[in-house]
């Protein structure tokens, strides 16, 4: 599946309007010229862009990194103080790195409200646990928990970690899935994450990002997952 991916305004101006041999082969005046004309297109189109919108944002593709910029997304909102939630799907069992080093907002004062909830309802991955009903189950149990979330206001940004492969192999129907989308204040955000998404949630969402598979240290060196890296 080949995805028309949305990038920021500047990728696109770097990818459409110069390219490195180009740059290279131009005078400095030339390139002060070229540099001017790309900040008076950059400056009318964010001046065009006014509107603001709570997105659905959607992380799939074969590719590495899927999640990681998930949690980029995560780490922006914590920053500006927005209350944020994670579940993930799938990765449960894993108990990963990124709950602890997120855990400084996961606790809070007595009386108060802590800025991260992070559950991890998931087994692990499918040919672990080898059992589809329980699968199942556990899949709707975090799609019932995420949905707590994505319709509650005081969330500012709900990141579903590998919904999509729940979305995949049939554990969740993505009619219902979309139909809980739609229960989202205007202003929040939800980014759901795994490879296979599919093409109806392609199709309702804001922001697409498909990941493509180059190399990878596992399929080409028999390289294993390594903590900070994989997990």
């Amino acid at each position: 599946m080949n995805i028309n991916s949305q990038t920021d305004s500047t990728e696109t101006l770097d990818s459409k309007d110069i390219s490195t041999s180009e740059a290279s082969g131009l005078t400095p005046e030339q390139y002060q010229r070229k540099m001017q004309r790309r900040k008076e297109v950059q400056e009318q189109r964010l001046t065009q862009a006014s509107k603001e919108k709570g997105l659905i944002i959607v992380n799939t593709g074969n590719g590495k990194g899927k999640t990681t910029a998930a949690l980029g997304m995560v780490l922006r909102s914590l920053g500006h103080g927005y209350r944020v939630a994670i579940v993930q799907f799938i990765k449960g069992a894993w108990e990963p790195a990124e709950k602890a080093a997120v855990q400084h907002w996961t606790s809070a004062a007595p009386g108060e409200m802590p800025q991260l909830e992070f559950h991890a309802m998931g087994e692990g991955f499918t040919w672990e646990t080898q059992d589809r009903e329980r699968d199942i189950a556990k899949a709707k149990a975090a799609w019932e928990k995420a949905l707590e979330f994505i319709s509650n206001p005081d969330f500012r940004l709900v990141l579903l970690d590998e919904v999509n492969v729940a979305l995949k192999l049939g554990y969740l129907d993505v009619e219902e899935v979309l139909a809980g989308l739609k229960q989202k204040p205007a202003d929040s955000h939800v980014i759901l994450t795994g490879r296979g998404a599919p093409t109806p949630l392609i199709e309702y969402a804001d922001l697409v990002t498909e990941m493509t598979l180059v190399k990878h240290p596992f399929r080409e060196q028999g390289i294993k997952a390594q903590p900070g890296i994989e997990f």
